[in-house]
């Protein structure tokens, strides 16, 4: 936005009466790119918070577009009116030449269609982010992974506990909307802990990170216990609407993969290695093993030192289809680092 107030004003002599310098235009510019800059976080901020954000893709983009564009509108006639205060005698007839030139004035004209433009064009690429994923669809604009490349990286998989149970119980429909609940949940956790969801497969979903230094798998531990105490948190809302609160069970793994872009029409960055098939027979133990959480020795060693929680070594396991062992262990939050309204789920 700064630089179109730049740029639009350079090219003619119809600029503010007081903005006579250079630095008046820069004052001007910085001044509408905050308020254009307030709009657009606005306008995020609604679409985020409310029942909004689960409407068609084409609808979030219009009304982004649309609340910008009365946000300038407003603001052009709210100064327009200003500079032209008027006794209220005259305020219908005043009120009317100010709308008619608002709306005839070639620079209002010209940020109108820049407006549904350039703020449609960033609603787009913003439906895309979540769509895909920021860091994917940007990964995929800059071709990082149009050539297959190796990569370090942990994966952590959270699965539903009892899912078919559920299904069964509340239909289709309504265990869809579950899983949208504890999801939408899920998803600030990640954020929160700098993850990237690589896919959702039904009632479960894989969470990667990039182990670039020790803190990733630390931060694979707490996107677990912290989405636990989310759900914990919102008891009430899901005793409400489905009569129970869901519990999932996780497993985390590590190691080196291979990352590649694949599809024509549809294109996902996929990984290949033998690390996600682990990952998942690893998961598949928590319910015979008895625990919410189990970490592979991989994990474990990727640590920092860190005294927020405790790993029990279960020994080393032979796990489905697989020739060597790994140890395994299983993971608890300690009870300072849960906080006293945490509650751990119980299998």
């Amino acid at each position: 936005m700064m630089a179109y107030v730049t740029f639009r004003y350079a090219q003619g002599d119809d600029r503010p009466y007081w903005a006579i310098t250079a630095a008046d235009l820069t004052t001007l510019s910085i001044y509408m790119g905050l308020i254009f800059g307030c709009l657009h976080w606005l306008s995020n901020l609604i679409t985020d918070v409310s029942g909004i954000r689960r409407m068609p893709y084409a609808f979030i983009v219009a009304f982004k577009g649309l609340f910008l564009l009365l946000g300038a509108l407003t603001l052009a006639y709210i100064t327009n009116w200003l500079n032209s205060w008027d006794n209220a005698e005259q305020f219908a007839a005043t009120s009317q030449i100010l709308t008619a030139h608002v709306l005839n004035a070639p620079s209002a004209q010209t940020l109108i269609a820049y407006l549904v433009l350039v703020r449609t064009g960033l609603a787009f690429i913003e439906q895309m982010g979540l769509l895909v994923g920021p860091r994917v669809l940007l990964n995929i604009g800059m071709g990082k992974y149009h050539k297959p490349r190796y990569e370090e990286r942990i994966f952590l998989f959270l699965d539903m506990v009892s899912s078919t149970a559920h299904a069964e119980a509340l239909g289709d429909y309504r265990f869809s909307r579950l899983i949208q609940d504890c999801f939408d949940l899920l998803s600030d956790v990640v954020t929160q802990n700098q993850g990237e969801i690589y896919r959702y497969v039904g009632d479960a979903v894989l969470i990667s990170w990039p182990q670039r230094h020790r803190s990733r798998a630390r931060l694979c531990l707490n996107v677990y216990f912290d989405f636990v105490q989310t759900l914990y948190w919102n008891r009430h809302y899901f005793q409400k609407e489905y009569g129970f609160v869901p519990k999932f069970k996780a497993a985390a793994h590590g190691g080196q993969v291979v990352a590649a872009l694949v599809g024509v029409y549809k294109q996902e960055i996929s990984f290949f290695s033998d690390v996600l098939n682990t990952l998942a027979r690893l998961q598949d133990q928590c319910g015979p093993l008895g625990c919410q959480m189990l970490v592979s020795d991989q994990v474990k060693e990727a640590l920092d030192d860190d005294h927020s929680y405790d790993l029990l070594s279960l020994g080393p396991i032979r796990l489905k289809g697989k020739q060597q062992e790994i140890e395994v262990f299983s993971v608890s939050r300690t009870y300072s680092a849960a906080g006293p309204q945490s509650s751990p789920q119980e299998f």
